[in-house]
């Protein structure tokens, strides 16, 4: 009857973008813990992650998204443990291709109120589960071999 119809992505931009995430980590009672949390619009579980901040060097600009995103705070590493990439859609349809720098971040303090809370979920775990619960597999993987320094 009706004939399918083949629709086409939109073509990702050919150079990578920039971002950069933290792996926000503590010693809890059970071992080492990462934390992730939701992404605002498909709801799927992410590190705290953004575009560079003007003024800001790449681990600083990481610790500043999970603040504003997670209400985490503590020290960050000034060298990525690793990147992985995905793609992202952006809000006109397109597909944008990135490069995210992961930068370990000792959480020292978390906070109840911080700029997207009720935004998003928090879940702290170990890092084999948090592995398997990120859908990139380059990030499965940093995520599984994670060891705090």
């Amino acid at each position: 009857m009706g004939k399918k119809i083949d629709r086409v992505r939109p073509e990702p931009d050919r150079e990578p973008r920039a971002q950069y995430a933290c792996v926000p980590w503590r010693k809890g009672e059970a071992g080492l813990e990462i934390l992730l949390l939701t992404s605002r619009e498909t709801r799927r579980w992410v590190l705290p992650k953004g575009w560079p901040i003007k003024g800001l060097k790449p681990g600083p600009s990481a610790a500043q998204e999970a603040f504003e995103e997670a209400g985490v705070a503590g020290k960050v590493t000034k060298k990525p443990i690793g990147v992985y990439h995905y793609d992202k859609r952006l809000r006109s349809g397109r597909s944008q291709h990135v490069r995210v720098s992961v930068f370990p971040l000792e959480v020292t303090s978390e906070l109840a109120v911080f700029p997207e809370v009720g935004q998003r979920e928090k879940l702290w775990t170990s890092p084999m589960e948090a592995a398997v619960r990120v859908d990139e597999p380059e990030l499965k993987t940093l995520l599984a071999g994670f060891r705090a320094k």
